[in-house]
């Protein structure tokens, strides 16, 4: 696709610190796409002479690197990309993800052709875990099924059911411009950036229903797990209650919560959570069994499960093995 102004139509965000080879390996994915009017801006978030060094080794002239002075999180990291950018849309990518290479075309192409001014174009993708890949999300929204419910309630014990990552989102800088992500939040900030758009009028959440994006989804968690995470997460979703339905509340706490909180052993949280979730949410039996699930039974053992189950692998694309490290 050509472009006369020699403006790129996709500005790609990639946020990172302190993980040259990784980084490297994203922003190639990225130059890969088959949708060739594009720059790739890589937020380097804080000094990091040895990301920067790295990157410096791909001879793309697409390619933007932009070092900030000082650390200031992956929101901010990602809002200073947006006000940099040149392009119409906006696709962000994590540092530790991947793309494939038809990605950013599909997306354009669905956004084009959508009736709202504000389309959040988003995508199917792979969850690669050391037991093996999954295509995430296993379903699609329903027509008028609330945002929060879709993204945290859960009808089965397997994850993925719903599921909005943030290396498959694809929106209009205007709206970036208007919305941007909050930076106090340094988690979580995706699901509340997108709660928050949901609610506006001409914003329209639409899915490319292949799988354009590979998430390594085993290792942002060990990333981000430590003996705080249940805390936060709790107040994360206390903090943005008026923007969920009851029910969703109780999906959150019943999984995310009590996922962080029984990895860390922290036995003392079992009992408040529960009345969390049941106080302040619309919990269902499931959401009860989901939340003894967490506790009782190990996650290397709901892993295996997850594997044993796992009903994708044949219809797994070729290009995925290609591309894999």
């Amino acid at each position: 696709m050509s472009n006369q102004s020699n403006q790129p139509i996709v500005s790609v965000v990639i946020p990172t610190r302190n993980r040259p080879q990784i980084v490297v390996r994203g922003a190639k994915s990225a130059l890969s796409q088959t949708l060739q009017s594009i720059e790739v801006i890589v937020i380097v978030d804080g000094p990091d002479g040895q990301t920067v060094d790295a990157l410096s080794q791909i001879s793309d002239p697409r390619l933007r690197v932009i070092e900030l002075p000082k650390n200031i999180g992956p929101s901010g990291a990602r809002n200073t990309g947006v006000r940099e950018a040149k392009g119409t849309w906006i696709a962000f990518l994590d540092d530790d993800d991947q793309w494939l290479p038809q990605k950013l075309e599909r997306q354009l192409e669905l956004a084009n052709s959508s009736n709202y001014e504000f389309p959040v174009v988003t995508s199917r993708l792979i969850s690669r875990t050391p037991k093996g890949d999954f295509i995430w999300p296993t379903r699609l929204p329903q027509a008028s099924e609330p945002l929060s419910e879709y993204l945290f309630v859960r009808n089965s014990f397997f994850k993925g059911e719903g599921c909005i990552q943030t290396s498959t989102l694809f929106v209009k800088k205007e709206l970036m411009e208007k919305m941007p992500l909050e930076e106090k939040f340094p988690r979580h900030e995706d699901w509340e950036w997108l709660l928050r758009v949901s609610a506006m009028e001409n914003v329209q959440i639409e899915f490319v229903p292949e799988a354009m994006a590979i998430w390594h989804s085993e290792m942002g968690i060990k990333r981000l797990s430590n003996v705080n995470d249940w805390k936060y997460s709790l107040d994360w979703i206390r903090s943005t209650r008026n923007l969920v339905t009851p029910k969703a509340y109780s999906g959150f706490i019943a999984t995310i919560v009590s996922h962080f909180a029984s990895s860390a052993s922290d036995w003392k949280a079992f009992f408040p959570l529960l009345w969390e979730l049941i106080r302040w949410g619309k919990p269902r039996p499931i959401d009860i069994c989901l939340y003894l699930t967490m506790w009782l039974i190990p996650e290397e053992i709901r892993q295996r499960i997850r594997s044993v189950f796992k009903k994708n692998s044949k219809t797994q694309p070729a290009v995925f093995k290609e591309i894999s490290p």
